[in-house]
């Protein structure tokens, strides 16, 4: 079973697509009941008829026994300017819903998407003591997928064409686009840019939430469909590369911070942290990301 905490746009999108693609059966908590319910009556109009699987709204956190997976989208209050700007309610909402996920569903796989990515990560796994494997913040993945749309864009190639986008580092102002492991139709995107256009498609890739907000509240199919991926190789035992947000052990040569770094999941969570080579520029701008993240976490009354 998959259980949801929160039923806004991102959880309900979530839940859409593991109903419509039959993956498991979901439960939609939120503070609010009616609005879990509402959805869940919604979502369940799109469950095809050979499915065996059902949904269901809650603001019952008992709800949550048996789940598999724990995906978290909830949020106290929203944010204009910065995803750090209410760090504090935030925080103390992750630390709540991790008592919760504790008591209830001790052997469960998390999935973090509210934001501060990142820092939420990171109070989940200290407050739940889960396996850092365990809890995996689900963001960076989103960036790439922001990196290689932009680099489709500039070159009018379409995304197929592109090899090695990755973005890691924080899900936020300091995140890291890596340039020199892209290629486009086989050639080195570094051979292709300036210094200029590197800074323009960095720029891009940090403020694409910004643009979005533009034209609509906020973003959710994209992070639907990245969370929904991950979900799907968990629950069917496939390999599934991305970069991913977890607290290090060293790995990058950071500890006790979590950000976004190449993984591999499946079933088990992440199951490797992969070691992939940057630039000396690139392992400056990460450990600059890692000092931010580090930073915010500091800042947290707890």
């Amino acid at each position: 079973m998959i259980s949801i905490v929160g039923s806004g746009r991102v959880g309900s999108s979530i839940a859409f697509l593991c109903m419509s693609n039959e993956i498991d059966d979901v439960i939609l908590v939120n503070r609010t009941e009616e609005k879990a319910i509402g959805e869940s009556l919604d979502i369940s109009n799109s469950i095809p008829g050979s499915s065996k699987f059902s949904i269901r709204g809650t603001s019952d956190y008992s709800k949550l026994v048996g789940s598999d997976i724990v995906v978290i989208t909830a949020s106290a209050d929203g944010y204009q300017k910065s995803r750090t700007e209410n760090i504090q309610s935030q925080v103390n909402m992750i630390k709540e819903i991790a008592k919760n996920v504790k008591e209830f569903c001790p052997s469960a796989i998390v999935l973090m998407i509210s934001n501060p990515l990142d820092v939420l990560t990171y109070f989940f796994q200290k407050e739940s003591r889960f396996s850092r494997f365990h809890v995996i913040g689900i963001a960076s993945s989103l960036d790439t997928s922001r990196f290689r749309y932009f680099i489709s864009e500039k070159f009018s190639v379409p995304q197929s064409s592109i090899d090695g986008a990755l973005v890691l580092g924080e899900h936020g102002d300091s995140m890291v686009p890596i340039f020199s492991g892209v290629r486009v139709d086989g050639r080195n995107l570094m051979d292709m840019v300036d210094d200029y256009e590197k800074a323009s498609l960095t720029s891009n890739v940090r403020n694409y939430w910004l643009q979005l907000r533009n034209f609509k509240s906020r973003s959710q199919f994209g992070i639907a469909k990245n969370a929904y991926d991950v979900l799907s190789a968990i629950k069917h035992n496939r390999e599934l590369r991305i970069p991913a947000s977890l607290v290090l052990g060293g790995e990058y040569g950071e500890a006790n911070v979590a950000m976004g770094v190449p993984v591999k999941i499946n079933q088990n969570g992440i199951v490797e942290i992969e070691k992939i080579i940057l630039d000396q520029d690139e392992s400056a701008l990460l450990a600059e990301s890692a000092k931010k993240i580090r930073k915010d976490i500091e800042s947290v009354d707890i």
